[in-house]
């Protein structure tokens, strides 16, 4: 058995805690592969003064642990079963968005059952996603769900978002601090989101496909990678996908928001991957250097994988490769996401979607009505101009993060975290070595991407 107790900062406690068990034990009693849960207290009114989910230890190995060493026709049979396992839960309907709950967990808390499914022990409440709820965005009385409409699951977000802004906002630094030089170390006023939120809101309601199949809602893994899937050995030696684990913040949303590669598996920077081309390796391999030859093998493993995701997916899930492959469709999800999620100090994400859609919206929405955005030549140019130079500066945090070893967040294995730490320190002495000024020295010193950071403001 596994006892879980949420970290301090997780938040909606209750909310997070109540809809993971009843996510859970509605996809298991579906056929997916999905822990029991032997008992769960959504609030910290009991002995242990915590709140706690008690469930089923599934014996076997982290796909973390061996994704490395697979060889590829185990790469592509794991990636099979995956697309079959998101086509059964993708087949599930739902009758509005929002997060999936026991109702009787609802009602303590939200004053009523939510909206219930045939089973009526669950129903769908509001939406646990994480963006919903962060920091102080937890204290604001705003609509979370449930959505009865595509349209609904569009606004909530961007209206929370609004609503905090409105609240708590306050001109701050971009939280990733290498996109800081930019902006020439200055704080970023929020009256720019302010503004280009109330863009998006202008254009959400067109933002539905006419194919009404994208707007069923539908539910699927939070956070489908490679430490939330186990495996393990099969009798003829092939590996098989035997749990899928952290179901916490899983969300309700149409088709066409929940689509898309995980963040895992996806390679969208790439030009073969976007094209969906069948990769290969160099034809001149041999002939590589070591380092050379061990550049080209990941990059190969990434294609392969992003490739591979996709066509499984075209066996296993029609609906989600209709979603997947709208060429309309990231730009969607773009819009939303970009919309809704926390304000850390940078509104350039939002706004080049926003141009983007302006310049698509007759392929976005399938004519009609102009669109009701508009900008004027110069500043598309020099939103486009800082997106570039934006774009330069997560390359060069992605050139230190494959020096130094270190994953999104800054994280590291407790193993790799003193050569981590080594290797941080030079990186920053060779950089305040080369620079020829002291200004420059103050704003590497105060600036360093990697360094320790006061994130109370960005709550």
């Amino acid at each position: 058995m596994v006892a879980r107790i949420p970290y301090p900062a997780t938040v909606p406690k209750y909310y997070a805690i109540a809809s993971e068990v009843a996510t859970m034990a509605l996809l298991r009693s579906s056929g997916l592969p999905i822990p029991d849960v032997y008992g769960y207290s959504p609030a910290p009114d009991n002995a242990a003064e915590t709140e706690y989910i008690f469930m089923e230890f599934i014996r076997g190995t982290k796909l973390s642990d061996i994704w490395l060493d697979l060889e590829e026709r185990d790469l592509i049979s794991v990636l099979h079963q995956l697309a079959q396992l998101e086509s059964k839960m993708m087949s599930i309907s739902f009758p509005a968005g929002g997060s999936l709950y026991y109702a009787q967990d609802l009602e303590k808390v939200a004053g009523g059952p939510g909206i219930p499914l045939k089973d009526e022990r669950f129903c769908v409440g509001p939406d646990a996603r994480l963006p919903l709820w962060y920091g102080r965005r937890s204290q604001l009385d705003v609509d979370r769900g449930p959505y009865e409409s595509a349209e609904a699951a569009l606004v909530r977000a961007a209206q929370k978002e609004l609503a905090y802004l409105k609240q708590f906002g306050q001109p701050l630094l971009p939280f990733q601090r290498i996109r800081r030089e930019a902006y020439r170390y200055q704080e970023q006023l929020p009256l720019d989101h302010i503004e280009n939120l109330n863009r998006y809101l202008l254009i959400a309601s067109s933002l539905a496909p006419k194919d009404p199949g994208l707007c069923h809602f539908r539910i699927r893994h939070p956070d489908l990678q490679q430490n939330n899937i186990v495996v393990s050995r099969s009798s003829d030696s092939n590996w098989r996908v035997i749990g899928l684990l952290d179901w916490q913040h899983a969300s309700i949303l149409p088709l066409f928001l929940l689509a898309g590669i995980p963040e895992r598996l996806q390679n969208y920077d790439d030009p073969i991957s976007q094209r969906l081309t069948r990769p290969s390796l160099p034809e001149n391999l041999d002939d590589l250097d070591e380092a050379e030859q061990s550049r080209a093998k990941e990059l190969y493993r990434r294609r392969l994988t992003h490739y591979h995701y996709v066509k499984r997916t075209e066996e296993c899930n029609e609906p989600h490769y209709a979603a997947l492959t709208d060429p309309v469709g990231m730009l969607r999800r773009r819009l939303f996401y970009h919309a809704g999620n926390p304000w850390e100090g940078e509104t350039l994400a939002l706004k080049v979607a926003l141009v983007e859609a302006a310049e698509k919206w007759e392929t976005l929405t399938g004519g009609g009505a102009p669109c009701p955005v508009v900008f004027d030549a110069e500043e598309v140019r020099e939103t486009m101009k800082l997106d570039a130079v934006q774009r330069g500066a997560d390359e060069t945090l992605e050139a230190c993060r494959n020096m130094i070893g270190f994953g999104p967040e800054g994280w590291v294995t407790t193993e790799h975290y003193e050569e981590a730490m080594t290797r941080s320190k030079q990186l920053k002495e060779d950089a305040l070595a080369e620079t020829t000024s002291a200004e420059e020295r103050a704003e590497i010193t105060a600036h360093w991407p990697l360094d320790d950071m006061d994130e109370e403001k960005y709550m």
